[in-house]
């Protein structure tokens, strides 16, 4: 039976004291651990930006790969190496910026990987220029009077995109995320993490000054006065709640979102090659 130090590297970790990668980080290892992975069977995969750093502080295969590339590289290996359990890092503007495009594929073709996207609504590596998911009206770098453009819902982009599970956890509930990595190691197809993180450098406080609501299947949940029962595997009801409770007006949600199975992409490869 491993633990969690076994999957830590003899890298120091670089990350600015107080980050939230920290969080996710150290629930990675002890995920791992709990699922008794072997570290020869695991392959992290990444593109660039802070939370792309994971790989060096894994004891398992890994590879830091070009800017927004990270799906295209993960998706490759999967498909040549199934037996793998392969886990893509990536952040808001690694992923849907540069790497928007690979991420929706990536999405719709359901390959078997896990993909944990680290939002902290900021570029943190390349000093605080504003991202995708930035909120419209926050100054940055490169938005001295306010961004302008509308920010990505990551769960509405999942959803629309064919994504077959999404959930989205915050830095600081390390159970819940230990909770939601298992349950996307167990999802059969793209598992999207979202980690909500906070850059104390760039943006902190990001996502400090809202509520939260963890749900799960069976929570009786109101959106615009309507009792409802929640259930995952509803996509409409997925849609509905993640709309409703976007961290505005509303808490933001957490737990597993959205979860359907369908054929993964090598699955239906390997059977036509056949």
């Amino acid at each position: 039976m491993n633990n969690a130090t076994d999957f830590a590297s003899n890298r120091q970790v670089k990350y600015c004291a107080g980050c939230g990668d920290y969080a996710i980080l150290a629930a990675l290892k002890k995920t791992f651990a709990a699922l008794d992975l072997d570290p020869r069977h695991v392959a992290v995969i990444s593109g660039i930006g802070c939370s792309s750093r994971t790989p060096y502080y894994l004891s398992t295969w890994g590879f830091n790969t070009i800017h927004g590339r990270a799906g295209a590289v993960a998706s490759g290996l999967k498909i040549a190496r199934p037996d793998l359990s392969v886990w893509q890092m990536t952040g808001d503007g690694d992923c849907t910026a540069i790497g928007g495009n690979h991420f929706i594929h990536e999405l719709r073709r359901n390959v078997d990987i896990n993909i944990v996207l680290f939002n902290n609504q900021i570029y943190g590596l390349t000093k605080g220029q504003y991202s995708p998911t930035t909120p419209q009206g926050q100054v940055t770098k490169t938005s001295p009077y306010g961004t302008i453009e509308r920010p990505f819902n990551v769960g509405e982009l999942v959803l629309g995109a064919k994504g077959t599970f999404f959930a989205r956890t915050l830095d600081k509930e390390l159970k819940l995320t230990q909770e939601l990595l298992t349950a996307s190691y167990r999802h059969k197809g793209t598992a999207v993490l979202e980690c909500l993180t906070n850059c104390v450098v760039w943006n902190d406080g990001a996502h400090k000054n809202r509520e939260y609501l963890i749900v799960h299947d069976g929570d009786s949940i109101t959106i615009d006065g309507e009792q409802l029962i929640y259930d995952s595997h509803n996509k409409a009801l997925a849609q509905k709640a993640l709309a409703y409770f976007d961290g505005d007006k509303h808490p933001m949600l957490l737990g597993v979102i959205y979860q359907e199975q369908q054929p993964t992409y090598e699955e239906s490869l390997y059977q036509q090659m056949q």
